[in-house]
């Protein structure tokens, strides 16, 4: 019998208006009626993903920074696992010195060295979003939308590294050149650094996170402090980052629109994330309760 359901965000429980839709928030709401704890599992932050489930009157304990950061329902941290200053300062270092744009979530925000780019890649990710969006038009509604993002600008990294206070959680490489130019970078960063875990949110970024700082491992950390099996376990996602977390839960799904390798690896497939893919699972799996 399921008890847990940990389900990813982007391309996941949203859609592609970056909003949880009522069939699949009505389905979480019928899980919790029923028992099931419902908990959010997101590369994003803590004040990004909370609103989005908010909206839909929804409350739950949310999985951040795909493990780095760990919250219960009332939005107290229980957990917080960053990247060593000195492994943090090296990869910067590397990045910097191969001409990658980078992106820094501190435990306190966001922080970019470029607003040009910052805007170039919420541009390329709407037009991936919306491919009948024109890039100009994409890059205008960037710049719009960047006004309402919590984002610092820094000349330099090495601000975060040298001020006590702050810690660097995780770590976004972009390329538009996807994995082609990513894997041997990723490679590279994880022949150096054994504390690392690299994975990707889609084929133009690799997130760099503290090897403990894994949505599986979180997943499994909230089962224990509820004392439920992993077997009791269901996890939801579409890409690589969400791995971890469908290896270990007993029922694992992957989304309609999600890779390759997450098709394979999950036990059952449902719809897109445009088409209610994560209501419909939870709704399934309730249904053989």
């Amino acid at each position: 019998m399921i008890s847990i359901i940990a389900s990813d965000m982007d391309g996941t429980l949203l859609n592609n208006e970056m909003t949880v839709s009522d069939f699949n928030a009505d389905a979480i709401r019928q899980a919790q009626q029923q028992g099931v704890h419902f908990i959010v599992s997101t590369g994003r932050r803590y004040s990004e993903a909370q609103p989005l489930m908010a909206a839909q009157g929804i409350t739950a304990p949310l999985i951040t920074l795909n493990g780095a950061e760990v919250y219960d329902a009332s939005g107290k941290m229980l957990d917080m696992v960053p990247i060593t200053k000195t492994v943090s300062r090296a990869i910067f270092h590397t990045l910097i010195s191969r001409g990658y744009y980078f992106e820094v979530v501190g435990n306190d925000g966001i922080y970019s060295n470029n607003k040009a780019k910052r805007i170039e890649q919420i541009a390329h990710l709407l037009t991936n979003l919306n491919p009948d969006t024109s890039f100009k038009i994409a890059v205008t509604l960037a710049s719009a939308r960047l006004e309402l993002m919590d984002i610092n600008y820094v000349d330099n990294y090495d601000e975060l590294l040298n001020d006590p206070t702050k810690h660097v959680m995780k770590i976004i490489t972009f390329s538009q050149e996807g994995p082609a130019k990513l894997k041997p970078l990723s490679d590279e960063l994880l022949a150096k650094h054994s504390s690392l875990k690299i994975t990707s949110s889609s084929r133009s970024n690799i997130e760099i996170n503290n090897i403990n700082a894994q949505k599986g491992i979180a997943v499994e950390r909230y089962a224990n402090m509820l004392n439920t099996p992993m077997t009791d376990v269901m996890a939801i996602g579409d890409n690589n980052n969400d791995v971890s977390m469908l290896k270990v839960a007993g029922i694992s799904y992957a989304m309609g629109n999600g890779t390759n390798e997450v098709k394979q690896l999950a036990s059952r497939v449902t719809d897109t994330n445009v088409n209610d893919g994560v209501g419909k699972a939870i709704l399934e799996v309730l249904a053989q309760q």
